[in-house]
Formats: C-alpha cells, structure tokens, sequence
C-alpha cells in the first residue's frame, strides 16, 4: 500500500511550519553564542565553559532544533508537542497578553501547520533547518571566539589594587575584596561600602572613611583599556555615549577574565532610580539602582595619593 502524495496546501503548510521552526532555532542560535563569549566563557577550565555554551547559552537552540526534528518526522506528534510547549508558556507566564501573542500566538501556528502540512522532501527540510542553524552558529560565534579564543584576553594575574593612568585620567582602582567584588550588588550597597572601604581596600572599617567612591562615568570611559593600553575613551554627557578609539574588552588591568561580573556601576546618576553601568566592551547603559543580578558589581576607586 502506497502513501499518498501531499497536496499543494499540505506541501505549503508543512514548509511554513520548517521556515518558523529554523527562524526560531536561528534566532537561539544567534543570541546564544553572541551571550555565551558576552557574558559566559569567563571559567579557566575549557570543559567548564563548553558544558556552560551547551547547557545555558545554546540550550533553547538545541531543544527547538529536537522539537522541529521531531515535527518534519512525525508531523501530528510534533502538532501536539507545540500545544503543550504554549501551555507550558501561558502557565510559566501567569497568562500574560503579551506572552500569548508573541510565544503562543507562533506556537500555535505552529501546531497546526505541522499537523496539516508535511514538508516534502523531508531530507530538505531538515537540511533547511540544520544548515541555517550552523550558518547562523558559524556566523553569529565568529567574531567573538576569534578574538577570545585565538587572539586572546590580556590577564596579567594581578587582582591587587592597581594604579591606572593616561588618557587624562589617574585612579587607583580597588583590589579584589569588598571593594571589587563578584557578587551582584545593588547601587545604594555600592555607594556605602565604598565610603566604609579602608584605605587599603581589603576591608570595611567600621566607620566610614570616605576615603573610596565609585568612578563617573566619564572617568570609567577613559579608563578602558585594551591589550594593555588605553583605548582613547570619550564620553560625551550630554549624549549619554561613549567613543573610542579601539573596542574595550574584558581584560587585566581593570576586569578579572575569569569572574562572572560584566557589568561596573558608576557614581553617575540619573535620576533617583537609575544610575549608568559600564560594561567590560565599553558601553555604558541607564539601569535600575535597586537591581542586582550576579554580573552587576562594582570596582571602587580612589585619587592616587600626593606626597
């Protein structure tokens, strides 16, 4: 007994189900490699950073890249796998408008496309689906893996106070400790452990000593640098943007390559709720004060001393 041919509009549903699946798996796969050498990839051991890129960052990619596998194979099963998956999300997300018309919505779609349609030939299908996805891996992860991997972060191992200087601008920056930590801190937290900061920067006193502070954003901006030399920082208040000569990077004398922290407050308010971070790359964004996810810290500084 043979198996009927699909129709036209069988043919045509069951493709625009593998297109929505592949822009999907494309999309994860583009933000997750970007995020992963972004924010990831800061572990010394190798295998720790993959098993983070595979288990963090590329894990919504490979579960719809399974889930679209499954669909072009076995269509109706890959229907009912999607109507859950929105389900799932309506539950996950307390019903919210928003998530049913931008992650239900296309789910759905979805399901009925796979349940209707079947995309023929299926070898294209699934050649359509991983070929984009490693293009768009391939693509996406090149830049950042060439300059992590191959080229390299400068890291000279010294995480003790450092005096840094040029580009107009001479600080000393804290030494690993309560005034360069790894944890998230909030902004308001920053402010006062810099004020109780011994002169030091190994411990708080029990008083303040006002002697540590936050850096502003424009001393953060010409502080950056980039295989050890400054990258010509500007920062223009008015515009809220900085610029620079060479692209900052994560790297030794100001950031610690193998700490999660990304992102630096600065003493620069506002207004009452928000103050600007910067980030190892350079830019400087307006963020909530009262926020502390794990990569949100601080490095104190202080004016270097004049005998």
């Amino acid at each position: 007994m043979t198996t009927p041919s699909p129709t036209r509009t069988s043919l045509i549903l069951g493709w625009i189900a593998v297109v929505l699946s592949t822009a999907i798996t494309c999309f994860w796969a583009f933000w997750g490699i970007i995020e992963n050498f972004h924010e990831g990839w800061y572990f010394e051991s190798i295998w720790s950073n993959l098993a983070l890129m595979f288990g963090q960052y590329l894990s919504f990619m490979l579960a719809f890249m399974v889930l679209a596998a499954v669909s072009i194979t076995w269509p109706r099963v890959g229907g009912v796998l999607h109507i859950g998956l929105g389900v799932f999300a309506l539950w996950f997300f307390d019903f919210t408008g928003t998530i049913a018309r931008f992650v239900v919505g296309p789910l759905v779609l979805m399901a009925l496309a796979y349940w209707f349609g079947r995309p023929q030939p299926r070898k294209w299908a699934f050649g359509v689906l991983i070929g984009a996805t490693v293009i768009t891996f391939i693509a996406s992860g090149a830049e950042p893996a060439w300059r992590i991997l191959v080229i390299g972060r400068t890291n000279d191992g010294d995480f003790g106070a450092r005096v840094v200087e040029g580009n107009g601008v001479t600080l000393v920056w804290a030494p690993e400790g309560p005034g360069w930590p790894r944890e998230g801190i909030k902004w308001d937290e920053a402010v006062q452990r810099c004020r109780y900061l011994a002169e030091d920067g190994l411990s708080l006193a029990e008083e303040p000593e006002e002697i540590w502070r936050l850096p502003t954003a424009d001393e953060a901006v010409r502080s950056m640098h980039r295989h050890g030399k400054h990258c010509g920082g500007e920062w223009d208040g008015k515009s809220a943007f900085p610029k620079y000569d060479v692209k900052p990077d994560k790297e030794t004398p100001l950031w610690n390559v193998h700490s999660h922290v990304i992102y630096w407050w600065t003493g620069t308010e506002i207004d009452r709720e928000r103050a600007y971070m910067i980030c190892y790359n350079g830019q400087v964004r307006p963020r909530r004060k009262n926020v502390a996810p794990a990569y949100f810290a601080f490095r104190a500084v202080k004016d270097v001393p004049t005998d």
